[in-house]
């Protein structure tokens, strides 16, 4: 594979369940297929990733959550042969089993299910996080007594304006915005949007166009689209959508699905969700009000159990990371119907996620 043609690509596993922990890949950006060059355990079970900048030197940094019932984070600089090295400290998140992770104003936050709730911490020069400046604890509680209980926050992103921050609780049925200061790393809450209880909202993801969001739910398979107003910060519910076929009856002997990941192309003409139990990829059209998600297809995922779903920056191709099979797949998407077609898979142990870098 030459140069010029290959990309970088870094996945997670649990390393409890016999992964390797961060493993670094190279991507023929004309295949789409990943060759795994270097893995590090270094770090207990780095459930998910996220790309940033150094703010010193430029060079890219990797960073990953322990998803552990201490809760940490860490970050890597990934060495020419692709081997992944350990920047600074790994920094505890004063938060459990952290699930999710990601860059705002200067800071990394991670979103901790455990305990319910959002840590920040800030991004030194050398791309390491310091200790924990900001922690925003969730309060609730949903439902489902065995699921919702209490806070889960699963998610954590910044919108796209960059002027907050929202956290998406699988426990309260709910997704709050947040204001970060930049200066001090602290956290404080803005509005708390409610979803339908029970729902279980695990994901959200923008609109290319900003003024839409749609929150993937969990216990119940359907998304929930939203309008987003960045200037006063407000998440707005319009609507549900099922994100599996109709003849697909849980009641009727179909195993339970656990939808996990939701992705929107990067023209906003299709939405993506990955479908655990189903073990499905799903394919959604939107219209250009983008507030009409329609079913269109569900293809089989390349494996069992996709926790995460990832599509590279050119739009022709889609990463699933199967935990229970432990491979990671990838798709050609068609670019007229959207529907990803199956191109080929590689063993990843206990897969988690995957980005792109």
């Amino acid at each position: 594979m030459g140069a010029d043609h290959a990309g970088r690509a870094f996945i997670g596993s649990f390393t409890s369940a016999g992964g390797r922990g961060i493993s670094v890949a190279a991507v023929d950006r004309d295949t789409g297929a990943p060759s795994v060059l270097a893995s590090t355990d270094v770090l207990a079970d780095p459930s998910f990733l996220a790309v940033g900048r150094a703010p010193g030197t430029g060079g890219a940094v990797l960073y990953a959550v322990s998803e552990t019932s201490d809760g940490a984070a860490a970050a890597f600089g990934i060495d020419d042969d692709g081997t992944p090295r350990l920047i600074g400290e790994v920094r505890p998140v004063d938060g459990s089993s952290p699930t999710h992770l990601a860059l705002a104003a200067g800071h990394l936050l991670t979103a901790n299910y455990g305990s319910g709730g959002v840590t920040a911490l800030p991004v030194r020069d050398d791309g390491s996080p310091g200790p924990a400046t900001g922690l925003l604890r969730h309060e609730g509680r949903g439902p489902d007594e065995s699921r919702q209980s209490g806070p889960h926050a699963h998610q954590v992103l910044a919108d796209p304006s960059r002027n907050w921050v929202l956290s998406v609780d699988l426990g309260t049925d709910s997704v709050r915005v947040c204001a970060l200061d930049p200066e001090s790393g602290s956290l404080r809450l803005h509005t708390e949007t409610a979803l339908r209880p029970g729902t279980g909202p695990r994901h959200l993801a923008f609109h290319p166009s900003g003024g839409h969001a749609y929150v993937l739910n969990e216990l119940e398979p359907t998304v929930t689209v939203c309008r987003w107003d960045a200037a006063g910060g407000v998440l707005e519910p319009l609507g549900e959508t099922q994100v599996l076929p109709q003849d697909h009856d849980e009641g009727g002997g179909a195993a339970r699905a656990y939808p996990s990941e939701v992705v929107v192309s990067h023209d906003g003409r299709f939405l993506w969700t990955a479908n655990r139990g189903h073990d499905s990829i799903s394919v959604l059209t939107l219209d250009e009000t983008a507030e009409k998600p329609v079913l269109a297809a569900a293809v089989g995922c390349g494996g069992r159990w996709p926790r995460d779903l990832t599509l590279d920056p050119t739009g022709q191709w889609l990463y699933a990371a199967n935990e229970h099979s432990g491979n990671v797949s990838w798709f050609a998407v068609d670019a007229e119907t959207g529907i990803p077609v199956h191109a080929g898979s590689v063993e990843v142990p206990a897969a988690s996620c995957v980005v792109l870098g």
